[in-house]
């Protein structure tokens, strides 16, 4: 099903006048449903969730179905306004049409904030396991080369980008679907060499609630950050060949990606290891696994694995940083040196989000404890405020696409307006856990600051539009 998106929305994100031709559509079918299908696999998953288990023990995998739930909430509704409205800018320009321009610009320049620090956290986490490969090369090194590498194919045809997170994709999703087969062999105690645990991880050693509830919400904390990545997709259906099937295909897919991915490797990694064994956090709860199950070279194989997963979400996230900068200077609501558009690529745009993903790279090692800390903080809970921003234009926007023109509700939110207001009450309800808890109540602050500072700044940038 398809339908033609009307021309006042078509060119809410052309480019500036002199600046250039729009954005290509060169992206494939293949292409999206991939990196939907990768994009949720990345090395908070395969290195964080380690925290996790530490914390909450086997009761982990009801966090990260908890959390799961309120993704999949999250994720359909911005399923439902980027098929009625596909946009580079994605929940930025949803945001400008339910709220209005100051939520637009709060939102976008939220989220390219975060992609342009994870871009950096990501080259030094390559670069650290690369070195550990090569002792003898200073790490920097390999930040540069992953840098110039990315936002090389990123300046290039964006079916680069494509080509380049559809083979890691397809390495992650080998690789985990790998890891789920050997593991339920396992379980099931048919895998050579290994007898079934049964329920003794899940149950002994402290129980299902080793540290209660405490326990439990710190797990559930660390979950909802390992989440983070799904949005990419909407950013990168505005340039595909079907902007609304690809959009409606890579959203319906979300549910039973989370149950068998997250949920479902969680549960395997506490029923084969116990939860408060070292190696879960000091190797990594799959490598510990592994090693458990008596694979060769365990370690390596992960170590290979999580560069993959670096490598993949450092490209994704120059990418969707790019195209919001570009989203937001073609709004009028950024630098307009930055809107500029070359054989469908918004270059300057790149550049400038790779740079500063560079310069937070220089930050981490010149004042690592101090600015780049600073950063880290600032950025902690901004997914869960973009999450909000998405519940909230999703809200406003149902209603009024359902007068003017429902046919463009090729997705529909489940339950509206009863579950809008569950996902609403859920991100509230996470972000008052971050300010309750001791080691996430800082983010929470700092993440606070910058929305109210944004926000100041889009209001002030409003209150000069002409009206009318």
């Amino acid at each position: 099903m398809s339908h033609t998106v009307p021309a006042e929305e078509r060119t809410s994100e052309a480019p500036p006048a002199h600046q250039g031709s729009a954005l290509s559509n060169g992206l494939k079918q293949r292409h999206l449903s991939m990196i939907a299908l990768g994009g949720v696999i990345g090395a908070g998953l395969f290195v964080g969730s380690g925290a996790g288990i530490a914390a909450a023990g086997p009761s982990i995998v009801l966090a990260y179905a908890a959390s799961g739930l309120l993704v999949m909430l999250v994720m359909r509704m911005l399923g439902e306004m980027s098929a009625a409205n596909p946009a580079s800018g994605s929940f930025s320009v949803h945001a400008e049409r339910a709220i209005g321009p100051w939520a637009g610009f709060t939102a976008g320049w939220m989220f390219w904030t975060l992609l342009c620090v994870g871009v950096a956290i990501e080259a030094i986490g390559a670069a650290h396991i690369v070195q550990g490969w090569l002792p003898g090369t200073p790490s920097w090194l390999w930040v540069l080369v992953f840098m110039a590498v990315f936002c090389g194919s990123n300046l290039a045809a964006v079916s680069h980008f494509g080509e380049f997170e559809f083979w890691f994709a397809t390495l992650k999703i080998g690789a985990i679907g790998l890891f789920l087969v050997l593991g339920t062999l396992a379980v099931l105690g048919v895998l050579p060499g290994t007898d079934s645990p049964g329920t003794a991880n899940l149950l002994g050693d402290g129980g299902f609630l080793p540290a209660g509830v405490d326990g439990l919400l710190v797990g559930l904390l660390a979950s909802v950050v390992a989440y983070g990545g799904l949005e990419t997709v909407t950013i990168a259906a505005a340039e595909s060949e079907d902007p609304v099937r690809g959009v409606a295909k890579a959203v319906k897919t979300t549910m039973w990606r989370i149950a068998v991915v997250y949920v479902g490797s969680m549960l395997v990694i506490v029923t084969l290891v116990p939860w408060d064994a070292k190696a879960v956090t000091e190797d990594g709860p799959y490598a510990a696994t592994l090693d458990h199950l008596g694979i060769p070279g365990a370690g390596q194989i992960m170590n290979v694995v999580i560069l993959i997963a670096l490598l993949s979400a450092m490209n994704a996230n120059i990418y969707g940083s790019s195209r919001m900068a570009y989203s937001l200077v073609a709004r009028g609501q950024g630098p307009r040196a930055l809107g500029k558009v070359s054989k469908g690529i918004p270059r300057r745009a790149v550049l400038a989000s790779s740079g500063f993903g560079f310069a937070t790279v220089l930050l981490s090692y010149w004042y690592p404890t101090t600015l780049f800390a600073w950063l880290l903080n600032m950025v902690g809970g901004v997914i869960l405020v973009v999450w909000g921003f998405i519940a909230v234009s999703q809200y406003a926007l149902r209603r009024r696409t359902e007068r003017e023109a429902p046919e463009r509700l090729v997705v529909r939110m489940w339950g509206f307006p009863y579950l809008t207001w569950v996902a609403l009450a859920g991100v509230a309800g996470v972000l008052a856990l971050m300010a309750w808890d001791d080691d996430t109540r800082v983010q929470v602050l700092f993440t606070g600051g910058l929305t109210v500072v944004l926000a100041a700044l889009g209001y002030a940038r409003q209150r000069r539009l002409p009206r009318g």
